[in-house]
């Protein structure tokens, strides 16, 4: 019984102590894509630059391209 009690309250303490992050990386964040037969269109939308795109695309059947949720998303406007 008291391993049992030991155990809830460490389970408590963990679970208190660890944030959950309040907003995760949407696919409109990053700007390119990587695209090809595995991934399909639009593709796998995490690259922040091109060239950590292509490094990914690198030996595999794929390319990198813009990501459509990025470049024709419209700024806000100020009034």
């Amino acid at each position: 019984m008291r391993h049992l009690a030991i155990a809830l309250a460490a389970a408590f303490a963990l679970a208190t102590g660890v944030t959950i992050p309040s907003s995760p990386a949407s696919a409109t964040d990053f700007p390119y894509c990587l695209q090809g037969r595995e991934t399909g269109y639009p593709g796998d939308c995490q690259y922040r630059s091109y060239r950590e795109c292509q490094a990914s695309a690198s030996g595999r059947d794929a390319f990198c391209g813009r990501n459509p949720a990025y470049a024709y998303n419209r700024q806000r406007r100020w009034r």
